[in-house]
């Protein structure tokens, strides 16, 4: 039967029976088992535990001719023009591909199409074949002017002569650069909210300063990691230049090789290495820029390495500590 609305129920007395044998502070609460988190940490560990091992007591790897040649100065200049190479590449793609941005972004129709047209061109052809291209340019135009269209030249010079092998590299490089920064500044600056727009526009700020000093430091904070990728693949894709006859890090490591057809695995670890220090260098550089553009954007910016160090060793001391007690 049911009771009529506001009706106070009189429940049943529950006995709680007697108290627990074991104080609830030392009732320990145990934690959920995970076999399979174990089983893939155990043969993660042997499988790196194998790689390794292959790596220190195969001879085929030569570690004593790796250690011979990892700071020959045949390597060393080859790094350096990789370095150069990556440096001049990377500036001059990324103010490329600042201007096709905006004119991608632009209200021109032509710019905006000019914009697609060359970001479309560039991100299909493979950089081999650009870079190829820019160092047979000479056979095609022996002489470049710069005059009117159709008209008289102005000035005119040798092609063949400013060509040279480090700037067919760095041109080639850079326009393929472009292409992608580009792509990454544009998705930068549409991911900055519209309001922000709005608000500079609403007190009366001139175009060029809304970009400069409101819009584009908050899409860098969506442009740096992306870019950080990119120029992690221009270094990597500095090894090409060795087909328009630069002797960078990779084509110095391969004329050695060609010399010493006995040291070419060990030159090959070299160039690597190498490569690893490159991008890891890289790599910190931009955690350090993204924690610089996070200031504002998150309530506590994330920690470094070192701060995880610690924190990771105070937690430990505090495990063991509650182990120790219990």
């Amino acid at each position: 039967m049911s009771e009529p609305p506001g009706a106070i129920v009189a429940l049943p007395e529950v006995s709680l029976g007697d108290e627990p044998s074991e104080p609830l502070a030392a009732q320990r609460v145990l934690p959920l088992r995970r076999p399979g988190r174990w089983i893939a940490t155990v043969v993660a560990v042997v499988l790196v535990a194998q790689f390794a091992h292959g790596l220190v007591t195969n001879p085929f790897y030569q570690w004593d001719r790796f250690g011979y040649w990892f700071l020959r100065p045949t390597i060393l200049d080859g790094l350096a023009i990789t370095l150069e190479v990556a440096a001049y590449s990377a500036v001059l793609g990324l103010l490329g591909g600042i201007l096709l941005a905006l004119a991608r972004l632009s209200g021109s129709p032509v710019l905006r199409a000019v914009s697609w047209t060359y970001v479309w061109a560039l991100r299909s052809v493979p950089l081999i074949v650009v870079l190829l291209f820019l160092y047979n340019f000479s056979a095609l135009y022996k002489t470049l002017s710069i005059g009117v269209p159709f008209g008289p030249a102005f000035f005119s010079f040798d092609e063949s002569r400013l060509a040279t092998d480090m700037v067919v590299a760095v041109i080639g490089l850079s326009l393929n650069e472009a292409a992608y920064a580009a792509e990454v500044v544009r998705g930068g600056i549409l991911s900055v909210d519209q309001g922000q727009h709005e608000a500079a526009a609403a007190l009366g700020l001139p175009k060029g300063y809304q970009f400069r000093k409101i819009v584009f430091p908050q899409a860098l904070r969506s442009i740096t990691p992306n870019y950080v990728n990119q120029l992690i693949g221009l270094i990597k894709s500095t090894s090409l230049v060795f087909y328009v006859s630069l002797l960078d890090l990779f084509g110095s490591a391969q004329s050695m090789g060609s010399t010493y057809p006995g040291d070419i695995v060990p030159l090959l670890l070299v160039v690597t290495v190498w490569y690893l220090i490159l991008t890891s260098v890289v790599s910190v550089i931009q955690f350090y820029v993204e924690r610089y553009y996070a200031r504002g954007a998150t309530r506590a910016l994330p920690p470094t390495p070192l701060q995880k160090l610690r924190a990771g060793l105070t937690d430990l001391r505090a495990r063991i500590r509650r182990e120790a007690a219990v």
